[in-house]
């Protein structure tokens, strides 16, 4: 299987910096159990989160978005 480059994923996020943000959080999820929405491969989870984004079906939540943009306007703490 050919490998993933971040190049493969920037048409789908706005920038690298997001980027790795949403790799590493699906990659947390992967880790704590999450089903992986691609066929499951020998790819440890940095790598098959990659490939989900990259295939389009991982994208930032509304939250998420708000907060890079800095206009996140939930409870934080101050």
């Amino acid at each position: 299987m050919a490998r993933v480059t971040v190049e493969d994923c920037l048409p789908l996020v706005d920038n690298r910096f997001a980027l790795v943000l949403l790799g590493a959080k699906r990659a947390r999820q992967l880790m704590a159990g999450a089903r992986p929405i691609l066929e499951q491969s020998k790819n440890k989870p940095p790598v098959l989160s990659l490939r989900e984004v990259a295939t389009g079906r991982v994208k930032f939540d509304r939250d998420v978005r708000e907060a890079l943009s800095g206009k996140y306007t939930g409870d934080e703490p101050k």
